[in-house]
């Protein structure tokens, strides 16, 4: 072992005994590190995980998604702060699309969260994906095992609700919540089926003053379609609860819910194997990025631009074309 490594593994260390005190300078840090593209930071962030995930797997892990002007931050905040007058640790973390060009989090989540952000028991992250979606999944995944070893007992992991961002993160939660609105005439055009299939619970949020009669109508609705899409049995019944963030109405009765489903899973010894599922398809998404990164470099670049003149060309057709591309990964 050389004398970086050395350093490396005290460093990592002394980060972990910071974090599993709960210290938010080296959350923070932590964070920043598993976040980090850099392969010394890699190495560090792979130690530093290690050393931390027999002290995570605790919390309850909550994913949060909803359409465009549902009031998800509004939403978060004031769920957050119940919880946290409850007694809880309240980690939130938002899976957010990036900048093309800076790779920065375009959403500010610290500014949208006010009350949340300046708490002592919470934790607000925005994880940047500089446009991948699998990036920003990974950095997710690693940041829940921090902040669960830095005792946060709830993980509230929000999506911006487009694309397959709901898709991902309901594959690294317990409990996946939907939130939607009141669309006069027609609640349920433009809703994506599988996300109702995805939904453990659904709220219809902003159901407070001229719109609380609108919402519970889209909430009998909803919950009939659900039904119909589900059928009966033994399978779990999506709760569909007409809500307030703004008001804080209902805020309780949706929480219930979240809690009644994981519990559920718990008593029918579901939970552990879903979990396990969860980090076997990590690690498959972890491959599949991988490979797609190699084919970034400058060798395969080449052979993969060659393969894609020739199909363009009629040449070869897009088989031949990715045995080409596979042969240039093996060699």
């Amino acid at each position: 072992m050389t004398t970086r490594d050395v350093s490396d593994h005290a460093t990592s260390s002394a980060l972990a005994e910071g974090v599993l005190a709960g210290d938010r300078a080296s959350v923070a840090r932590a964070i920043t590190l598993v976040e980090s593209r850099r392969a010394d930071h890699r190495e560090q962030a792979q130690r530093l995980l290690v050393e931390l995930l027999p002290h995570a797997g605790k919390a309850q892990r909550v994913g949060i998604t909803g359409v465009p002007g549902v009031g998800k931050s509004t939403f978060i905040d004031q769920l957050g702060t119940n919880l946290i007058a409850a007694g809880h640790r309240v980690a939130v973390l938002a899976v957010d699309p990036s900048s093309s060009k800076s790779g920065g989090s375009i959403l500010g989540d610290k500014t949208r969260m006010t009350r949340l952000a300046a708490d002592e028991s919470a934790f607000v992250r925005s994880s940047p994906s500089a446009g991948t979606l699998g990036g920003v999944a990974k950095a997710t995944r690693e940041t829940m095992i921090v902040m669960e070893a830095a005792g946060y007992d709830i993980v509230l992991v929000e999506t911006v609700g487009v694309g397959q961002s709901e898709f991902v993160v309901a594959d690294m939660v317990d409990t996946f919540l939907f939130l939607t609105l009141a669309r006069t005439g027609d609640q349920l055009q433009g809703m994506k089926r599988g996300i109702l299939e995805l939904a453990d619970v659904i709220g219809v949020n902003k159901a407070d003053g001229a719109h609380a009669a609108e919402s519970e109508r889209a909430a009998r609705e909803l919950s009939s379609a659900l039904r119909f899409l589900r059928g009966g049995g033994g399978e779990w019944q999506t709760p569909v609860v007409t809500c307030s963030g703004r008001e804080n109405t209902n805020m309780d009765r949706v929480w219930k819910h979240v809690t009644r489903h994981r519990d559920r899973l718990v008593e029918r010894g579901e939970l552990e194997p879903k979990r396990r599922r969860q980090l076997v398809e990590w690690t498959r998404s972890m491959v599949r990025d991988r490979l797609l990164d190699r084919l970034g470099t400058p060798g395969l670049r080449a052979a993969v631009a060659a393969a894609e003149r020739a199909v363009l060309a009629g040449e070869i057709t897009p088989d031949q074309a990715s045995t080409q591309i596979l042969a240039t990964l093996d060699a």
